[in-house]
């Protein structure tokens, strides 16, 4: 194809999740709801983390971490999603498309990194506990999550300036809500092999890298559990786990649907609900699985509620 074929967009079109109006305003209802839900659940989690001293341990520091991330996440997708409900209107434009790839991905790069981190941290506590309070001081805390923060959106700053270095053929339309790689890859007029490749090995490295520790650190907890002879401690180490255990199951079932497994042959309608699961539910249900069965999270809840009262 000669590049005078190849036209200069200024505009993507959204397909959306329906076309038909009253689904799409009772879908802006579901959706603003789920918002406001995941807004209050984890600035509510910050918030105790920040105000009860019995919070202040690492866990419950990269656990603020997370939330910030959830909370900037569904941010950088939810309210351009919202009013392409509530108008109609599903234009966006290139730097808008290429921004909201951007933060989309440097913050889902950021979780996948974090819980990494989580993971080593409770293997420490669980199997090294005499060396866990020097090893995982302050300062090695905040090493830990600005390498997380910093690491995210260096990867997603390469990714999306290789994905839009292509030329795109109009009319430029997405079947999809969002602005993703995989969907705005397909509409290039170029070869996007390289970039493909590329994108699949960073990738690679944001999911599996962090994978691979959450497996290795729940596989010596494991070891290190059924080495135990006390039932408290089991369900001590059960407890603090299997919160962690939820969301990685959660996050990774979902994150590696889109962005590892093969793209051919994938129905869009597919793509959408998965897609739908990891910006919306999966950010909904993350502030509950980590304070349904948190004792120490529900005894500030307590405390806080208490003051409130006073």
């Amino acid at each position: 194809m000669g590049t005078n074929n190849f036209t200069s967009t200024a505009d993507f079109i959204l397909v959306g999740l329906s076309s038909d109006r009253n689904t799409q305003i009772l879908l802006f209802v579901l959706i603003l709801l789920m918002y406001i839900f995941i807004l209050v659940g984890n600035l509510g989690v910050i918030m105790l983390v920040r105000l009860d001293p019995h919070l202040h341990k690492p866990m419950y520091f990269f656990l603020s971490h997370l939330s910030s991330v959830e909370i900037w996440f569904v941010t950088s997708n939810i309210p351009q999603m919202l009013n392409h409900l509530l108008t109609g209107r599903p234009e966006l434009s290139l730097i808008r498309c290429a921004l909201q790839m951007y933060l989309s991905l440097s913050l889902g790069s950021v979780e996948a990194l974090l819980l990494g981190v989580m993971a080593y941290d409770r293997y420490l506590a669980i199997c090294r506990p005499l060396v866990y309070a020097t090893v995982m001081g302050r300062c090695f805390q905040f090493r830990l999550a600005s390498a997380c923060w910093a690491a995210g959106f260096a990867i997603a700053a390469v990714c999306v300036s290789i994905t839009f270095q292509h030329p795109f053929c109009g009319p430029c339309c997405i079947d999809h809500f969002v602005c993703e790689i995989p969907m705005v890859l397909k509409l290039s007029c170029d070869d996007t092999r390289v970039t493909e490749f590329a994108i699949f090995g960073f990738a690679g490295v944001v999911i599996l890298g962090p994978f691979s520790v959450i497996l290795t650190s729940y596989g010596l907890i494991l070891s290190s559990v059924l080495r135990m002879r006390s039932a408290t401690g089991l369900r001590k180490a059960f407890s603090t786990c299997s919160s962690h255990l939820a969301v990685v199951t959660l996050f990774y079932g979902t994150i590696t649907f889109v962005y590892i497994r093969p793209q051919s042959g994938t129905s869009p309608v597919n793509e959408k609900q998965v897609a739908v699961f990891y910006l919306v539910v999966t950010p909904l249900l993350n502030p509950l699985i980590y304070t349904l069965r948190n004792k120490d999270v529900h005894e500030a809840m307590a405390k806080v509620l208490r003051r409130w009262r006073l």
